[in-house]
């Protein structure tokens, strides 16, 4: 533990006993006692800590009149009208554990560790000030469960060549398996961003093969290399009005309006979902709900509409109307007696 993690200790452990003795620090820092001596000195000295020993009660605490600072933060005290904080990054208890949630989220996010891999120094520093052993911080993170069904994983390397593309600004050079196709091609990309979308990552790029703005998944990506050439640089407003503007992870510039009829049992849902961020929605006084909605490419906002069953009409266009019947009427027949077994 280094020193900031016991500076950080020593305010936690006083502000959640109201007091602690020499000898409880000395246990919960593991230190010998010239050190302690010599962090508490410097919490007085140096950073104007309000910490008191109490000769009746044999403890240290805060100096009477010493309240939390209206942030809250760790060693922010009110002392003689002037608020008092340590300098560099403070975090309260309630802060380090949002952290550690975040934590699990990118571990959720993580294909291959490598940004685990990165952030494990961190993690363990926000252990460290939380005072927790190993099994102690395992059970805690076991208390955060981040979920994420039909992830489709990508290779760890593949990842890291593509950060380190879009963040140096640097050609990549891949190979692109196109599922369509079920063929593989070489492509250049000059990378602008990376997307998480559905349990997995995408990349959008500059494809200098076909001359124009792609969206890659990166779990189709057989193979990477960084290139010594700068990227093509694009404004992002302009990735945004080419990749964005279609509902779902497709793009496309010809924008179509669909509107969509809510059950009232779907409607207290769908109310609280967002599926673009240029939906309109209208509640109607059966208690159902109408959604207005923008697409260029029918295919994800058709799984969306089927996934709602008889709890979702498609009111216009016609032709994604038809989309969706053909789509049922397709599952329907899969289900048939007389169909053969797959």
């Amino acid at each position: 533990m280094d020193r900031t993690e016991r500076f950080y200790r020593i305010e936690l452990l006083i502000k959640r006993q109201a007091g602690v003795t020499f000898d409880q620090l000395l246990d919960e820092l593991e230190v010998s006692p010239a050190t302690l001596k010599r962090d508490l000195q410097y919490l007085r000295d140096r950073m104007d800590a309000p910490i008191v020993y109490d000769r009746a009660d044999n403890a240290y605490r805060f100096a009477d009149g010493a309240a939390e600072s209206a942030n809250g933060g760790p060693l922010a005290r009110e002392r003689g009208g002037k608020t008092h904080e340590l300098p560099g990054v403070w975090f309260s208890e309630k802060e380090l554990h949002a952290l550690l949630t975040m934590h699990q989220l990118i571990a959720g996010l993580d294909d291959g560790g490598v940004l685990g891999r990165h952030l494990q120094p961190l993690l363990d520093k926000l252990h460290g000030m939380l005072g927790a052993s190993g099994d102690e911080a395992q059970a805690l993170m076991r208390r955060v469960r981040i979920v994420n069904p039909a992830k489709r994983a990508v290779a760890s390397r593949w990842f890291e060549e593509s950060v380190s593309a879009v963040l140096s600004r640097r050609r990549l050079l891949i190979s692109y398996y196109t599922r369509s196709k079920r063929s593989e091609s070489e492509r250049v990309l000059s990378p602008q961003r990376l997307l998480h979308y559905r349990n997995t990552w995408y990349l959008d790029a500059w494809c200098h093969a076909s001359e124009g703005l792609r969206r890659f998944a990166l779990d189709a990506v057989r193979s990477a290399r960084l290139l010594d050439e700068p990227a093509r640089d694009l404004p992002l407003s302009e990735v945004e009005q080419a990749l964005d503007q279609g509902y779902g992870i497709f793009g496309g510039a010809r924008l179509r309006q669909a509107t969509l009829h809510f059950s009232a049992e779907a409607a207290q849902w769908v109310a609280q979902e967002e599926w673009h961020p240029q939906q309109q929605l209208k509640a109607q006084a059966d208690g159902s709900l109408r959604m207005r909605i923008p697409y260029s490419e029918p295919t994800e906002l058709v799984m969306d509409v089927l996934r709602h069953g008889p709890n979702v009409r498609v009111v216009s266009p016609p032709e994604l109307a038809q989309l969706v019947r053909d789509q049922l009427k397709q599952t329907l027949a899969a289900y048939d007696d007389d169909a053969s077994p797959a």
